[in-house]
């Protein structure tokens, strides 16, 4: 039996709003697993229902095999942070990371043992005696994780908790967080809109979008193999590019280019044939060399992104914008048109109507 189980859950609020709909996960002990998707997608609530903060209109819940639906929050020994830090202004930082464990009547010798290695962990001990005030945005994440991991409950649910720190110290942190969840070993559910946070960290991830679970799965699957359109453009930076025709002849027109679709779909393609398909493809797997067993296409440069180590170029091609990856030895002029080519083994096509991936 998985550790936390949710079955079939939903949240329906008095005013009649779904917010989320037969919700669908076992999480393994020791999982970090990170709920993705954009605002108001339900990923929130979710966790709020795990974490006993909302109540669960139907389905169950399971810790452990044991039904939880009715159990409060202290019953799930669950520890959460959230995107707000939460700290006690008026205490040290000591005291903060102290003070859920001096609740308990925990022996002040055993408090300071684990005040001392919790700090130790998050490298604050320099940190122990100062006010939240004189710490920086990063240094005072550290401390609301560390009040949650001083705790040594089985389960961290973790609410958007970088959203407030800038992007070096998001990148910091989001190691710091995996490190410490291999450490703790503790089931760890994490709430981001951000998908490189949950590329990056999570050991699986569930991608949402109104309410709804749109696919669960590994980093490099939820990557290499989206369910629909709206997975193959919600993960990916930057996403994934989308051309919308009709088969004639089992092939699409785009621009100059007649692309037949049965190098990719074979017989398949006769089953399309008169009906909406979308052509996909992600910036980085196109290359400007000419190549056997590849689509061509040609659009014109409205703009190129000078990135380092690569480049990003925006492209109308026949009225569809797209983005190309290149190297930064490949930059085009802008207004130039460019050729371009993608395997066809990198292309992606999504049904017109359902927007479910074909192959």
């Amino acid at each position: 039996m998985a550790y936390l189980t949710l079955k079939d859950i939903n949240k329906i609020y008095p005013n009649g709003f779904h917010a989320v709909h037969d919700f669908n996960l076992e999480a393994e002990k020791g999982e970090f697993i990170v709920f993705v998707g954009p605002s108001g997608c339900g990923k929130s609530t979710t966790l709020r229902m795990i974490a006993g903060l909302e109540d669960i209109s139907k389905g169950e819940f399971l810790i452990n095999g044991e039904v939880a639906n009715q159990w409060g929050p202290r019953e799930r020994e669950v520890a959460m942070v959230f995107q707000s830090y939460a700290l006690y202004p008026n205490m040290t930082v000591y005291d903060n990371l102290a003070f859920g464990l001096s609740l308990q009547g925990v022996d002040e010798d055993v408090i300071d043992e684990r005040v001392q290695k919790t700090a130790k962990i998050l490298g604050l001990t320099d940190y122990l005696d100062r006010m939240p005030r004189a710490l920086s945005g990063g240094q005072r994440q550290r401390v609301a994780v560390g009040r949650s991991i001083i705790r040594k409950v089985g389960v961290f649910l973790m609410d958007e908790p970088l959203s407030n720190l800038d992007a070096k110290q998001r990148v910091t942190m989001r190691s710091e967080i995996t490190q410490i969840h291999r450490e703790t070993g503790a089931t760890t559910i994490y709430v981001t809109h951000d998908q490189t946070e949950a590329m990056t960290m999570a050991d699986r991830i569930v991608v949402m979008k109104d309410g709804y679970v749109q696919q669960i799965g590994t980093p490099r699957d939820v990557y290499f193999n989206p369910v629909n359109m709206f997975v193959a453009g919600f993960i990916g930076e930057p996403p994934m590019n989308f051309i919308r025709r009709k088969v004639e002849n089992g092939c699409i027109q785009v621009g100059e280019s007649q692309l037949d679709l049965s190098l990719k779909m074979g017989e398949k393609v006769k089953e399309y044939e008169g009906k909406e398909i979308v052509f996909g493809f992600r910036p980085e797997a196109i290359t400007l060399h000419e190549q056997e067993n590849a689509y061509a296409l040609q659009g014109m440069v409205e703009l190129t992104e000078m990135l380092g180590d690569n480049a990003n170029v925006y492209v109308d091609i026949a009225q569809d914008k797209s983005i190309l990856k290149v190297t930064p030895h490949e930059i085009p002029a802008m207004d130039e048109e460019i050729r371009f080519f993608i395997p066809v083994e990198n292309v992606y096509l999504f049904d017109g109507d359902t927007e479910k991936v074909i192959m």
